[in-house]
């Protein structure tokens, strides 16, 4: 045989050899479970498969054609309310009907590799880019459903804007780095004064969406922080004031720490049953397929929920590298409710009255699941609907409400990202690659009813110690646990 057919034998078998690797690599870890298992209040949890290459299944998004509407559930109806927008991601409607959406992407990447790899995928995905930085006026002035006015309400000193909220006269807006108050009397088609900064937050990291939500009372922000890392991998110490939801007090003029250890809190809304905050989180990647589901929780004050060190309550992440804080297990929460793995889980909005969904929708959750980037097979790039019990609590298995989104090719038609409450009572849905604001309702629906508040009687006061008497003994001290 000849040295050059040695050698181009040689160079083949390198080749293959590196073909299955890479074949090998790209594959990933396909999920076992169905989107189901692993949603509800009682996810089944696979064993995690720790990966040292991410599963990707990046998709290509190719945009709606003319006429197209995304798949509605039975009984509803889906209409453009607005299109032509660069990369719309929140809405939120202001008490006199006009809806506000944000134009916006995440500040400009790094020069390190970790920067330029995900600036690929997003690239491909639809989702790099400048932030066009901008808030535009959305109004329907003639009622038919489609917004005949758009202007650009704001644009100066925006900076990867995300949350909004309006109360007594003032516009708040997060960036990723602040928390700013503009004044804006409602009906004006342009904010002009200069905005106030009420707290500085911690800028971009992996997770740079700051959404907000204003308290019923209009005394109290709170705003969503997402982490900086997937499991604290730049060292704890690059994630202090992230990972967590604050509270920023309006008379005070002070933040405060309100609840933690959630990787990327997004959408943020009420409880009408009981009034508590709640919101939709993303989980870590890196696990498998089928680890671990985003989730749907509330956020009582003081609430822990484990990041990085463990998820859904007890289950510890071994990739940690942080020395776990005592008693971490004894008072991190269990979420109330699973979306399942990778669904990039973001707007939330509960029933509200007024509602034009229909008696099917009539008491629960709309959620806006953005879709993977890192699951085989792809799941979310929907919008689903969680119902809810008279008590207030989350039941059975998200309901799908749009679909179509995702093409069996695996290329996208768009992205829903928000969901929001138009002034007449249809479902607002934004759809960021595709740049078009959805509207749903269930046509000929009569407004829904407001969901009754939950209410108890209070417990009388102990008067006097009663049942087995105290015996002060050895074993009745408290015991050194140590840490873990």
């Amino acid at each position: 045989m000849s040295t050059w057919k040695k050698i181009l034998i040689a160079l083949l078998v390198v080749f293959l050899v590196l073909a299955g690797v890479g074949w090998w690599l790209t594959r990933g870890n396909p999920a076992e479970l169905t989107l189901d298992d692993v949603s509800g209040t009682d996810p089944i949890l696979q064993d995690p498969n720790p990966e040292m290459v991410p599963t990707v299944a990046i998709s290509e998004p190719v945009g709606w054609e003319k006429g197209e509407v995304p798949a509605a559930a039975e009984g509803l109806a889906v209409s453009r309310f607005a299109e032509g927008l660069e990369h719309p991601r929140i809405l939120y409607t202001l008490p006199n009907g006009d809806v506000l959406a944000v134009l916006t992407r995440g500040p400009a990447f790094g020069d390190g590799i970790e920067d330029q790899i995900t600036e690929f995928f997003m690239s491909r995905a639809g989702s790099a880019g400048k932030s066009p930085n901008r808030i535009m006026l959305l109004r329907d002035t003639d009622g038919d459903g489609a917004a005949d006015v758009e202007k650009v309400l704001l644009e100066s000193g925006l900076d990867s804007p995300s949350g909004m909220g309006w109360h007594d006269g003032t516009l708040y807006v997060a960036n990723h780095d602040a928390l700013l108050a503009f004044p804006y009397p409602l009906g004006s088609d342009k904010v002009t004064g200069k905005p106030e900064k009420l707290m500085d937050l911690p800028a971009a990291g992996n997770h740079w969406m700051r959404n907000l939500v204003l308290h019923p009372d209009g005394d109290r922000i709170f705003v969503a922080v997402g982490s900086a890392s997937n499991i604290g991998e730049r060292g704890i110490e690059a994630e202090e004031g992230r990972a967590m939801i604050w509270e920023y007090n309006l008379k005070t003029k002070r933040p405060r720490p309100f609840a933690m250890g959630m990787r990327n809190p997004n959408g943020l809304d009420f409880s009408p049953w009981t009034g508590e905050l709640w919101t939709t989180v993303n989980e870590r990647d890196m696990l498998g397929s089928d680890l671990v589901p985003d989730y749907l929780t509330n956020v009582p004050v003081g609430a822990q929920y484990g990041w990085p060190w463990v998820y859904w309550r007890d289950n510890f992440d071994r990739r940690v590298d942080a020395p776990v804080p005592a008693y971490l297990t004894e008072y991190a929460r269990k979420p109330e409710y699973a979306l399942g793995p990778h669904v990039a889980a973001l707007g939330m909005a509960f029933t509200r009255g007024g509602h034009l969904m229909g008696e099917k929708f009539a008491s629960g959750a709309f959620i806006a699941r953005h879709g993977s980037w890192n699951r085989k097979p792809r799941s979310g790039y929907d919008v689903v609907y969680v119902a809810f019990d008279k008590n207030g609590n989350p039941q059975g298995k998200p309901v799908p409400v749009l679909g179509g989104f995702l093409r069996d090719d695996g290329k996208t038609r768009g992205r829903p990202t928000w969901v929001a409450w138009a002034g007449d009572g249809a479902l607002l849905v934004s759809d960021d690659t595709a740049g078009i604001i959805w509207r749903v309702r269930a046509p000929g629906a009569k407004p829904g009813a407001v969901i009754e508040r939950v209410t108890k009687k209070r417990l009388p006061p102990r008067r006097q110690l009663t049942g087995q008497a105290a015996s002060f003994g050895k074993e009745d001290y408290a015991r050194t646990v140590p840490a873990q």
